[in-house]
């Protein structure tokens, strides 16, 4: 930074970010170094609270770093106190609805510790960060909705009535981010909305919102919608399902790997901690059910289920939160998480050429019932699609007792309809994969890679990887003598180049372009969500 300031620029300051920071004492070392390297003026040290333990202990970090008399000094130095709340891995590990009410109330105390350690005449930089889609926390249903979303205006009332200026910023991320920004007419209705919208602002005349006042029954809420997500990422069915086809239904995308420096075991042991947070999105997503935004809603209201319709109906914080689960409801389908584990059901492959119009495909489909007899995956899906169908039915017992907003029925069904038919058509391509990969002729073991290694690769869609060893056991193409420069005439090998064309053909190539296929589906059911890019 120091080297930044001389060399680049001396004007704008730099916005130091410290991940996953759960000790005031690591913003002390880093205000250390700036006054060390001379930049203490010219830099913001902002604490990110994103992991569900910076946001459950964020109050009292708040608490302890303001109480220190060389932070104060600092903070005054610099004009503002700067902190950071993301929705990433919040919405992984809490869900995203409890994560929004979490990173709300870590808000309030901040406004709270400002004024109680005398740096209320100082601003607060609240920089909230969140990405594409509603289960990366961009409220889907309006453009006021996703502004209030990250900084409600329960949280902003905090600040105004502590008297504490208010520097609101959030960030436009992924490919949803470019699309507000991606014609001078578009940039220019997104910050004009931003504009008339006045985050930094606070209506303190503005009604009482119940959801704040009956903790008796909200914070109970937020307690086991947060407790049901923990269920499910603690569930090893959970994490099985998710992982299941590893990375393999995703383009990459972005500027880092989708899996953490820790990523060598094999995908059947792949923990959901070595997957980044847009990825584990994205997944939810192409499985058909965002279960970070909608699993344990109707589960948590069960108990006393009017009371909590009264109360979320009565509530602006609870129609946004209940606009939030509806816009995904809207695009979920339990029945396509099912349909993902009969890929692997051993008796759907056995039973699928008994009518004899099939004949052709008889070999494979034995082959792959053989193959799939212990295989978990199906047992693994029919049990994660019992539980959310548990909880849906009681979200939906929840919003029977809710009017319904304003929506275009029909529209939605038409979006759930194309929805429906992408995943058939993909469904369909992996069958043909597997059928395809089953079909391949036996060959010998090299490099510790069987023929059951590479059918297991193609099961998880590591189709990459699978196609380089196929290639490498049936090359297209065999090294021949003009291939050397030899001194002596030879008639022998009489056909030494041939290779394999008719295998490249019939296997390599449908396999290759099945999944070019269900790459560009991928894409098309992540535009649906809203995560374009």
């Amino acid at each position: 930074m120091a080297q930044i300031l001389k060399h680049i620029d001396a004007d704008a300051p730099i916005r130091m970010l410290v991940a996953e920071c759960e000790q005031p004492a690591t913003v002390l070392a880093a205000l250390y170094f700036a006054k060390l390297f001379g930049v203490e003026g010219k830099v913001d040290v902002s604490p990110l609270f994103e992991t569900e333990t910076a946001l459950e202990h964020g109050g009292r970090f708040l608490d302890a770093l303001l109480a220190e008399p060389a932070y104060r000094t600092y903070a005054r130095q610099r004009g503002r106190v700067a902190v950071q709340t993301g929705f990433s891995d919040a919405g992984r590990f809490v869900g995203q609805v409890p994560a929004a009410l979490a990173i709300e109330r870590l808000q309030g105390r901040l406004a709270e510790a400002m004024a109680a350690n005398g740096l209320g005449d100082i601003a607060a930089l609240v920089f909230n960060t969140h990405g594409e889609s509603m289960g990366r926390g961009a409220h889907p249903a309006s453009f006021a909705d996703r502004i209030e979303w990250p900084l409600s205006p329960w949280a902003r009332r905090r600040f105004a009535r502590a008297g504490i200026r208010l520097e609101p910023e959030v960030s436009f991320q992924g490919g949803d981010g470019y699309l507000f920004f991606a014609t001078p007419e578009l940039a220019l209705a997104t910050l004009t909305r931003i504009a008339e919208l006045r985050p930094a602002e606070a209506d303190l005349a503005a009604a009482a919102d119940p959801f704040y006042h009956r903790t008796d029954l909200s914070l109970d809420f937020y307690r086991a919608v947060k407790e049901h997500q923990g269920e499910h990422l603690a569930s090893r069915t959970y994490a099985r399902a998710v992982t299941a086809f590893g990375l393999g239904l995703l383009n990459p995308t972005g500027s880092r790997v989708s899996r953490r420096q820790s990523d060598i075991s094999a995908d059947r042991e792949m923990s959901l901690r070595q997957i980044r947070a847009i990825p584990h999105n994205a997944i939810l997503q192409q499985l058909g059910y965002p279960v970070n935004v909608i699993a344990g809603i109707g589960s948590a209201a069960d108990a006393n289920r009017e009371e909590m319709a009264q109360l979320l109906g009565d509530s602006p914080r609870g129609r946004q939160i209940l606009r939030l689960v509806r816009a995904a409801n809207a695009l979920a389908s339990i029945k396509t998480v099912a349909a993902f584990g009969e890929l692997f059901n051993s008796a759907y492959w056995a039973s699928r050429t008994y009518r004899g119009t099939e004949d052709h495909l008889a070999g494979p489909c034995a082959a792959l019932a053989e193959y799939l007899v212990g295989d978990d995956r199906t047992g693994v899906f029919r049990r994660l699609a019992s539980r959310l169908r548990i909880d849906a039915l009681k979200f939906h017992r929840l919003i029977a007792l809710l009017p319904e907003e304003a929506a275009d029925t029909e529209t939605r069904e038409h979006v759930r309809r194309r929805i429906g038919v992408l995943q058939a058509l993909r469904l369909a391509l992996l069958q043909h994969m597997f059928l395809k990969v089953v079909a391949v002729p036996a060959f010998s073991r090299a490099n510790d890679i069987s023929r059951r290694d590479v059918i297991e690769m193609v099961m998880t869609l590591r189709i990459d990887e699978a196609l380089v060893q196929l290639r490498r056991a049936f090359p297209v193409r065999i090294p021949g003598p003009r291939d050397f420069p030899l001194d002596e005439p030879s008639d022998y090998p009489d056909s030494g180049e041939e290779g394999y064309g008719a295998y490249e053909r019939d296997f390599m190539t449908p396999i290759a372009r099945a999944q070019e296929l269900s790459l560009r589906i991928s894409t098309a059911i992540a535009n649906e969500f809203g995560a374009h890019g």
